[in-house]
Parts: structure tokens; sequence; C-alpha cells
């Protein structure tokens, strides 16, 4: 599917945020993602929706971060240019659809870096559902902090921890999971796998239920090549289809 680039401006150090416009009716959950075809490229690159409207001529956000030749290529791409996109995929945050999500009215969001981006898009719609989300951010240093001011602009707690404590509070962001201890009923999470271990872990030793998603190198995005297979308590499972986002109960490391 075609899509007109909006913007695509630098927002943190090699950190960008492109807005694309077009058929978004695809995208039905946060958490999924998007194949973006890049020029000179043969595969696409699989980024996380950060937000998006809904619509015939609707919009989507993409944040991320030049880490290689493709996404250095991407951020080169100007107002007004024309890439093709695969969207909707994956299967992302279950944010009330399931039964047992009826029973938790108090989640927390934990980011690390630009694991950061698709949170936001939950956290808005978190808060239509009528649930009552706080948010905890993790970066190495200030000059890496994104979002910090749109989760604010919601009206949510968002607290924000940094290594080198040059910007909120010293540390990483599951410190924040245990001074909230107590506070929160699940737990969604998205960022560096270390990350994701250690939310995990206190997600048990709390006994809170909680929904992680996964990065993974990907081929296809769509289920067929099996390049991004894990195992699981359940079988194994792939990435891009099943995932990214995986239950804490299926979860083995």
């Amino acid at each position: 599917m075609r899509f007109t680039v909006h913007s695509n401006p630098e927002i943190a150090p090699s950190v960008y945020r492109m807005r694309l416009l077009g058929d978004t009716r695809g995208i039905t959950r946060p958490g999924q993602f998007v194949q973006i075809a890049i020029p000179g490229f043969y595969l696409r690159r699989p980024i996380s929706i950060c937000d998006w409207e809904t619509a015939e001529n609707g919009r989507f956000d993409v944040i991320y971060k030049v880490v290689g030749h493709g996404t250095e290529a991407l951020s080169h791409l100007s107002q007004g240019s024309i890439t093709d996109a695969l969207i909707g995929l994956g299967n992302g945050y279950d944010i009330g659809e399931a039964e047992e999500a009826q029973g938790w009215r108090e989640p927390l969001l934990v980011g690390g870096g630009v694991g950061t981006p698709p949170l936001f898009g939950l956290c808005r719609r978190l808060l239509a559902a009528g649930k009552r989300a706080r948010v905890i951010l993790g970066f190495n240093t200030k000059s890496e902090v994104i979002l910090q001011r749109e989760f604010e602009a919601l009206g949510v707690d968002c607290a924000v921890y940094t290594l080198d404590g040059s910007l909120g509070m010293a540390g990483v962001a599951t410190d924040g999971m245990r001074k909230h201890s107590g506070k929160f009923d699940h737990v969604f999470a998205c960022g560096p796998e270390p990350m994701l271990k250690a939310a995990h872990a206190q997600c048990e030793d709390m006994g809170v239920d909680g929904q992680f998603s996964f990065e993974e190198r990907m081929a296809c995005g769509f289920g067929v090549c099996m390049g991004c297979s894990c195992k699981t308590r359940y079988g194994s499972k792939r990435i891009c289809k099943d995932g990214p986002v995986l239950r804490r109960g299926e979860i083995i490391w």
C-alpha cells in the first residue's frame, strides 16, 4: 500500500519521527508494526507504530533510530515522498477485548529507549477505555529522551529514568516498578530484552500479569519465512505474526 511522507524530523540524536498519510484502516491494535519499503533495498524494515488515526485518508507515525544503511536512507525521505508499506502487522496489545482484561483498571506502561513509541498509541487508547494508566520511561541520557512531553500532555503520570541521572531519576525503568509496587494491576512493556526480562521477573514477584513486546530480525513480516520464531511455553511462535506481543505466562527466557 502506498503512503505519502508528511514529515520526517529528527527528534533526538539519530532518532526520527516519520508521519505517513494514506489508508490506515488496516491498523487495528496498539503494538502492531509496519514493514516499510526503502528505495534501493531489497528487504523492508519493520517499525512499530507509535500512533495513528484510522481513516481511508488517515495517518500513522513511526519513530525509528538510524542503525544501518537502510534506516539512514529512510531518514532522508522528505515531505511528499511516496513509499510502500505493509501495515497493521503482528498481534498487538490486548487492551480489553479479552474477558480476563476486564479485571484490571490501573495499568503500568514501561518503555525503554526506542521501545517507547508503541506505548504512546497504547496509552491514548487505554485512557479512552477508562483505564488509569501510569508510564515509566528509561533512557541512557537526557538527549535520548523522547515522548515525555507527549505522555504528560495526555494527563498521565510519566516518570523518566536515565542511567546517568541527567534527567528525571537516576537508574533504569524497572527501578520505577519497585517504587510503584501495589499501585498497578497490569504491565505493558516494550524495550530492549534485558529490560523486558527484568520487568517480567518483577511481575512474577508481584503476582501481576503483563504483556511484553519483543523485537526480532524479520524478513517477510507476516509469518511465512519462519525466520523470527521463538520458543514459548505453548510451543514455537513467530514474533512477526503471533507476536510481537507475548503474555507474561508464555515467555521462556
